[in-house]
């Protein structure tokens, strides 16, 4: 049977908006645009949540630009109708976007008004119910295609200085083809700087754990990056009840480079991707490769180990101070040298997925440039004959 949108029993408790579980519109009932000048036969409730209530409905009589059968999308609060009928002429010919047709208010019985809007009907539904009924992973080409489509809307939105702070697997729909649309803008806002907005409303189960628990007063473009990050999660394990953990991305049956994505979108703030524009780079970039490079000497480097040493790290390090480099625990902006040892299965990604590995990718996206060297090129570079096995 085809479905909708069943969002935001989950957000009720975090978002104002109706509360009441009693139905807004009868089923049979006729509403009238004075927009558009079309009618709209009411059908069962789809879903309800912080916004209002959702139901399919049927268009009456010819229209153009109207499909047969639409959602309508019906709420007491002026606010959030104005914003999502905003945004629907916003993205109107986004083609991830879901489509907002008709926006228009109406009166119940009582004299209250309702505000309605008309919108595209997904006949799989959210992605939460989707991945329910379909519980199975996505493929890797599948997943990259699909979340880069919603990330192209995102990117208009952050163009504009817009955060969304709602991406979630109940705001993600599955339309005809597998094919996602991002929808639901009821809680979007504008920043007037790149330091973000007052996080006060926010959907608890997709939040980053920083924002939440007031670690960071402020929602950034980043924060968005952090929850894309899972829901490309959710589809490569098949499963949107949880969220991803950080110590789970290795375990995700996907390349080295998508763990590495994901990982970098929900890890530690500060080094996830800035926008939406470079994680779509990413996704649809192939993975740079991680060359060896060449040093005449440690002396003045600044230099940190990463990977599993064939000696104990402290008695590396100390061999690294004798030959005159300055040792650090991490890899940073002051970093000029990269010892590599064999790689830790414990890592995020089995080849390329050590943390500082990882760092120093994001280092030279930014301009830094650090030399990696084997271990057995830093034992000749530090006097010493290379330890047996390396």
């Amino acid at each position: 049977m085809p479905r909708s949108n069943t969002s935001a029993t989950t957000r009720a408790a975090t978002l104002p908006g109706d509360r009441s579980t009693l139905a807004l519109l009868g089923t049979g009932q006729i509403v009238h645009s004075v927009e558009s000048r079309l009618s709209y036969r009411i059908g069962r409730m789809l879903g309800q949540g912080g916004f209002g209530q959702v139901f399919l409905a049927t268009r009456i009589g010819p229209s153009t630009s109207v499909p047969d059968t639409v959602c309508v999308k019906v709420s007491t609060r002026l606010d959030g109708w104005l914003r999502e009928a905003y945004f629907g002429q916003l993205l109107q010919d986004h083609p991830r976007a879901v489509r907002v047709f008709d926006t228009f208010p109406v009166m119940d019985q009582s004299g209250q008004v309702l505000y309605c809007l008309a919108m595209e009907y997904a006949p799989h539904g959210d992605l939460s119910a989707y991945l329910a009924r379909h519980p199975k992973p996505w493929r890797e080409t599948t997943v990259r295609r699909e979340i880069a489509g919603i990330l192209h809307v995102l990117d208009k939105l952050h163009r504009g200085q817009l955060l969304h702070r709602d991406l979630t697997p109940l705001n993600v729909f599955v339309c005809e083809g597998s094919r996602l649309k991002l929808g639901d803008f009821g809680i979007v806002r504008q920043q007037s700087d790149q330091r973000g907005i007052t996080a006060r409303t926010l959907n608890p189960l997709m939040a980053p754990s920083d924002i939440f628990d007031g670690a960071v007063p402020k929602w950034q473009a980043r924060d968005d990056v952090y929850q894309v990050g899972q829901l490309l999660g959710m589809l490569v394990k098949g499963d949107a009840t949880r969220r991803v953990r950080t110590p789970e991305v290795r375990t995700l049956d996907c390349s080295d480079q998508l763990k590495e994505i994901v990982y970098r979108c929900i890890g530690e703030r500060r080094k996830r991707y800035e926008s939406a524009d470079e994680l779509i780079r990413a996704l649809e970039q192939a993975p740079a490769r991680m060359r060896v490079g060449a040093a005449k000497s440690l002396k003045g480097v600044h230099l940190a180990f990463t990977g599993i040493l064939s000696v104990p790290r402290a008695e590396a390090a100390k061999a690294a101070r004798r030959a005159g480099a300055i040792v650090h625990t991490g890899a940073s902006a002051q970093t000029t040298v990269l010892v590599r040892g064999r790689p830790n299965p414990r890592q995020a990604a089995r080849k390329d997925g050590g943390l500082k590995l990882m760092e120093i990718k994001r280092l030279g996206e930014k301009g830094v440039r650090i030399t990696l060297l084997s271990e057995a090129q830093f034992w000749k570079l530090a006097g010493r004959r290379a330890p047996r096995g390396t």
